[in-house]
């Protein structure tokens, strides 16, 4: 017989109490929540009713080219100050900074390297919620903003436009930026002074920065120098131009390498194989042997040099220029000498506020440089490093250490920056620089320096077949690869010099920078090839 357990009525009663109380409590809960959501609609529907701004805020559908707004006249904010006072106006730009106080909302508004302040405050034309819209909007995303141009009684400190500051009555976000961002602009852009303590407090390293590089782009010193970047093309053209130079286009996908070396990039071309062209060298003396007498060029150079320096790229943008001359490659060495002046004198006048800019963030001494441009013998230079305790022989090349050496030891006793070295030793120069006719150990070439680092290497070319045979044949090169180079000048070729420029290099010298990755938009070395 099987013995049953007695049930404990006692227990299921007070369990079946327990869950009614518990479902209660839950019926409860739910009608206080369905009350809350009732009231808080009614409440924003009410909000809405009531809200002044309705239609003058918000974000805008995507922009595609549709036919609205054509009659929307936009202001720079570089243009605002005390003439527009009282004004109302459009104004794009970027969200840089905002901060909520109260019923008000201050917006920092950027267009590249300037700045002007917006005020969104509650008024009969501007609601709360207006206010609070404005106030949620993330840093860096694109608005249009419609205001009042408004005089202030003291300068607003932090914006480039310290005289006005714009009363919103619209505000529209055209592009919005994501909320977490992989650098602050105001960190990028901080003082990199070594007297400086506020710049000790926030670094954003330099991986970081061209990692995100278009953000890295944006701040105001960035800005600076990729204009005076443009501005060194530019004055290159232009004095070109102006003394009778031809602008031609070489090929960068070439058949043998340019230069005889093996500092190359390889690249597959069909069923065979081709090279990135390491310098536009063979097509510009092609151009001089077709009697274009003048030619320069603007383009990017490769070289697979593996070298992470301060000062190298595999991949930068050739300045490169050749000339021909009567009877004296100094026609040629001092042209391009005058041609630097030139460029100088154009960037101190006319990027006096992108050059000031670029010193607010790092230490950069004044540029300074002579008219003309001093020239000194590469004997000059030798005894002036053995004067100061450096022995040079007189074939060696100059070292990296020996040249910024002598950059201090020239700016100390002549106060430039700038200077040719003439007469190179023969020995330590490519295939094709024609040998000095007087002494057989030099050679008619030149190097060009702007705060003791090379910037131009340059000389008279060999344009004669047979003794360009023999000078490749002396230095081992095979003569195979360099068939088409020498057949050049096989039908006559007048007698010619020229030399090629870096202009990252350029610029991170002229602005006392200290890498060459600040001056190199997307730059490109040995361990980086994006973005």
């Amino acid at each position: 017989m099987v013995e049953t357990k007695p049930v404990d009525t006692s227990e299921k009663g007070e369990s079946k109490k327990a869950a009614k109380k518990e479902a209660k409590k839950a019926e409860k809960a739910a009608k206080k929540a369905e009350h809350k959501v009732g009231k808080d609609q009614s409440q924003n529907t009410a909000t809405e009713e009531n809200d002044v701004s309705v239609g003058k805020y918000g974000n805008l559908p995507l922009i595609q080219s549709s036919n609205k707004n054509l009659d929307r006249t936009f202001t720079y904010v570089k243009d605002l100050d005390k003439s527009l006072s009282g004004k109302d106006i459009w104004v794009r730009g970027r969200l840089h900074a905002v901060r909520a106080r109260g019923k008000q909302c201050f917006i920092v508004l950027r267009q590249r390297e300037f700045t002007v302040q917006v005020l969104v405050n509650v008024s009969e034309a501007v609601s709360k919620s207006m206010v609070k819209f404005s106030s949620n909007i993330t840093k860096e995303s694109i608005i249009d903003v419609e205001a009042k141009v408004v005089e202030v009684a003291t300068p607003v400190a932090g914006c480039s436009q310290q005289n006005v500051e714009l009363l919103a009555s619209q505000i529209w976000v055209v592009s919005a930026s994501a909320p977490q961002l992989p650098l602050q602009i105001d960190d990028a852009s901080r003082p990199e002074k070594a007297d400086d303590p506020e710049g000790l407090n926030i670094r954003v390293n330099q991986d970081t920065r061209l990692d995100n590089r278009v953000l890295d782009l944006r701040t105001a010193t960035n800005q600076a120098i990729f204009r005076l970047e443009a501005g060194v093309c530019r004055l290159f053209r232009e004095v070109l131009t102006n003394k009778g130079f031809v602008e031609i286009h070489t090929p960068k996908i070439i058949p043998a390498a340019s230069e005889g070396g093996a500092n190359v990039f390889t690249v597959s071309y069909f069923k065979g194989s081709a090279y990135l062209a390491q310098s536009p060298q063979l097509y510009k003396q092609m151009a001089i042997a077709a009697d274009f007498d003048k030619v320069f060029t603007i383009g990017a150079v490769f070289r697979a040099e593996d070298s992470n320096t301060h000062r190298h790229l595999t991949e930068f943008t050739g300045l490169d220029l050749e000339m021909a001359f009567n009877y004296h490659y100094h026609e040629v060495m001092l042209t391009i000498g005058n041609l630097f002046t030139e460029i100088f004198k154009g960037l101190r006048d006319q990027f006096r506020r992108e050059i000031e800019i670029v010193g607010q963030q790092f230490s950069v001494d004044p540029f300074t440089f002579l008219d003309p441009p001093l020239v000194l013998q590469y004997e000059d230079g030798r005894k002036l490093l053995a004067e100061a305790g450096v022995e040079v022989g007189p074939e060696e090349d100059l070292s990296t250490p020996a040249e910024k050496l002598l950059g201090r030891l020239v700016k100390a006793k002549y106060d430039t920056d700038f200077y040719i070295l003439d007469k190179y030793p023969l020995a330590v120069r490519p295939f094709y620089t024609m040998p000095d006719p007087d002494n057989p150990k030099q050679s008619n070439s030149y190097d060009m320096f702007m705060r003791g680092e090379e910037i131009i290497s340059g000389a008279q070319r060999v344009h004669d077949p047979q003794l360009l045979t023999e000078r490749a044949k002396h230095h081992g090169i095979d003569l195979n690869k360099i068939a088409s180079y020498i057949d050049a000048f096989k039908y006559g070729c007048p007698p010619h010099a020229g030399g090629g420029i870096g202009l990252e290099r350029v610029v991170m010298l002229y602005l006392g920078l200290d890498n060459i990755r600040k001056t190199a938009m997307f730059p490109r070395d040995p361990k980086r090839i994006t973005p």
